[in-house]
C-alpha cells in the first residue's frame, strides 16, 4: 500500500476495525472510506456492491463480524452463521468485481479442532471436529477464508486470510451475556470491587488455557502482512505464549485492585481445553509483539472506566 493508497476498512467502528484504522493513521496513511453499520448494510448485497461500485476501494481490511464469547455463540447460532456468511460473501465478491488490489480476511483461532495438536499450526485446519459451541460462527470463518483460497485460484485475486488469536483492548464489548472471556472478566472485577463483593465467580475449572493479544498489536501484524505477505496459505496472528484462566484471574484482580475470592464454577463449560497459535509464518515477517499481558490489560480497564456506566 502507499501511503495514498484508498483503503476500506469494513467494521471500523469495532475494536479490531478501530485498531487497524488508529495504526494506519500513525503509519501515515491518510486515504479512507469508511461507512458505518447505519450507512451501509454489510449484509445486504446489492447495499455492497453499489458501494464498491462507487467507491472503488484498492484495498480492504474486512474486519466486520458478529461476535461474541462461549454464551452468545451457543444462544445465538443461527444469528452467527448467518451474519457472518452474509457479511463477507457479500464483500469478498464485490472486491473480486471490482477488482481490488488486495483484500485481507479477519477469520478466528476457533477454526481449528477442539483438540488440535498445540501449538496450532495452519495446516491443522479441518483435521478433526471443531468445538460444539462455536462451531456455526467457526464454519463461516472456514467458508471465508476458503472463499479467499477459491477467488485466488479461480481469478487470481491477491486475498489473504489472517487467523488471529483472542484480541483485547480499547473499544471491546464489555456486556456480560455477549462478550469475550477477559473484557466480561474485568468487569465482574470490577463491579464486584464497587459493589464490596466478597467474590468473584469465574465460569469453568480455570484451567483451560487461553492466548491473548493486545489489538494494537494484531493491527500492526495485519498492515504488515497486507504489505508483506502474498501467499495463498492462512497465516496466524498471535504472541505464541499462553495462560491458563486461572492467571488470567488473577492477573485482572491485581489490575482492577479487587480484594476478594476467586471462585470457579466447574458446573459451567471450559470451551477448548487449550488454544495456541504457532507464529512461525508471522516471525518471518519479523513481527514482534510490543505489549505485554498486564499492561494491555491496564490499557483495557482504562478505555472499559471511560465507557462503563
Amino acid at each position: 500500500m502507499n501511503k495514498n493508497s484508498k483503503i476500506y476498512i469494513a467494521g471500523h467502528k469495532g475494536m479490531v476495525g478501530s485498531a487497524i484504522l488508529r495504526e494506519l493513521k500513525s503509519q501515515g496513511y491518510s486515504n479512507f472510506v469508511l461507512k458505518t453499520r447505519k450507512e451501509l448494510d454489510l449484509t445486504s448485497q446489492e447495499q455492497v456492491n453499489n458501494f464498491f461500485e462507487k467507491e472503488r476501494p484498492e484495498y480492504v481490511f474486512l474486519t466486520a463480524a458478529k461476535v461474541g464469547g462461549i454464551q452468545a455463540n451457543n444462544t445465538y447460532r443461527a444469528e452467527f452463521i448467518y451474519s457472518n456468511l452474509c457479511i463477507q460473501t457479500n464483500i469478498i465478491h464485490a472486491a473480486h468485481l471490482h477488482k481490488v488490489k488486495k483484500l485481507l480476511f479477519l477469520g478466528s483461532s476457533c477454526i481449528y479442532p477442539k483438540l488440535a495438536p498445540q501449538p496450532i499450526k495452519e495446516e491443522y485446519l479441518l483435521t478433526s471436529a471443531l468445538e460444539p459451541t462455536n462451531e456455526p460462527y467457526a464454519v463461516a470463518k472456514i467458508a471465508g477464508l476458503k472463499m479467499c483460497q477459491a477467488y485466488r485460484d479461480q481469478y487470481g485475486c491477491n486475498f489473504v486470510a489472517v487467523m488471529p488469536t483472542n484480541l483485547y483492548g480499547p473499544n471491546d464489548n464489555y456486556d456480560l451475556e455477549n462478550s469475550h472471556v477477559l473484557p466480561a472478566l474485568l468487569r465482574k472485577f470490577h463491579e464486584a470491587k464497587v459493589n464490596d463483593k466478597k467474590e468473584v465467580v469465574v465460569w469453568g475449572t480455570g484451567k483451560a488455557m487461553r492466548e491473548f493479544m493486545y489489538v494494537d498489536d494484531m493491527a500492526r501484524s495485519c498492515i504488515l502482512v497486507m504489505n508483506k505477505y502474498d501467499e495463498r496459505e492462512i497465516i496466524n496472528i498471535g504472541t505464541g505464549e499462553d495462560i491458563t484462566i486461572a492467571q488470567l484471574s488473577k492477573t485482572i484482580k491485581k489490575v482492577v485492585e479487587f480484594k476478594g475470592q476467586i471462585t470457579f464454577d466447574k458446573t459451567k463449560p471450559d470451551g477448548t481445553p487449550r488454544k495456541l497459535l504457532d507464529i512461525s509464518k508471522l516471525k518471518q515477517l519479523k513481527f514482534e509483539n510490543k505489549h505485554s499481558l498486564e499492561d494491555g490489560i491496564r490499557m483495557t480497564y482504562n478505555d472499559f472506566l471511560k465507557k462503563y456506566n
